[in-house]
């Protein structure tokens, strides 16, 4: 089977252009492969450059050096290389992302932040809101919250709202930044059900899951990113 992200050799350092240009190396010759219906779990300490990577999978960051290849619509597409425009229909249509933190325009309803990724792909904007509403509820926001927006909520019910959001479209690629951070036991097994059903109908899912019992539950392989620290 074709794998759905590959890594090789991927390294990434911050410049500090304000304090001297100061150099914050953060991993180096990072190497991996994860294949649609797998889910890879990022360990390491804190510092060790997991949400760094997470985020250059994403296109938040851009590393150094290497190749960061994730297959898009039947074609392997280098992250380090591609053209802006192919980096954004990369995050809209194959690769889902939820973030530790949700950041979003105020005064939008949390129906709309969710319901939002499947209307940007065409997606009738009734159905949309028809299936993320489904999805609130599961995650156990009540309807009558779901006209609120998510600034209006506690931070276990902006999580839901966030974890709402990345999951509503099926996305290949699901890159996933501590999603059960902030959740009850309930909510939390949600989030462990929603993993699995993705990975059931063969997405690639890289997360960062610091509940260990969570990671028991959903992934396949560790990576372990200790080896991996770039000497400063």
């Amino acid at each position: 089977m074709t794998p759905m992200i590959v890594v090789e050799n991927l390294s990434k350092t911050f410049v500090l252009h304000l304090h001297g240009s100061t150099r914050l190396p953060v991993f180096d010759a990072v190497s991996f492969q994860v294949r649609a219906g797998e889910c890879l779990a990022l360990v390491g300490p804190s510092g060790a450059g997991k949400s760094t990577l997470l985020r250059s999978l994403y296109g938040n960051y851009r590393p150094d050096g290497g190749s960061l290849v994730v297959r898009h619509e039947n074609a392997a597409v280098d992250r380090l290389t591609a053209e802006p425009r192919t980096v954004l229909a990369l995050r809209k249509r194959t690769i889902g992302h939820v973030s530790q933190f949700l950041r979003v325009i105020p005064r939008v309803s949390s129906l709309d932040v969710v319901a939002e990724p499947a209307i940007a792909l065409g997606e009738e904007r009734e159905s949309a809101r028809a299936r993320a509403a489904a999805l609130l509820e599961r995650l156990n926001i009540a309807p009558g919250l779901h006209q609120l927006a998510p600034a209006t909520f506690s931070g276990g019910e902006q999580q839901r709202v966030n974890v709402a959001r990345g999951f509503l479209v099926d996305y290949p690629v699901l890159l996933l930044d501590e999603p059960t951070a902030s959740l009850d036991h309930a909510n939390r097994d949600v989030v462990v059900d929603l993993i699995l059903e993705a990975r059931e109908r063969g997405a690639a899912v890289v997360g960062i899951f610091h509940d260990e019992a969570v990671r028991r539950r959903v992934a396949d392989r560790e990576f372990d990113l200790t080896a991996f620290r770039a000497a400063a």
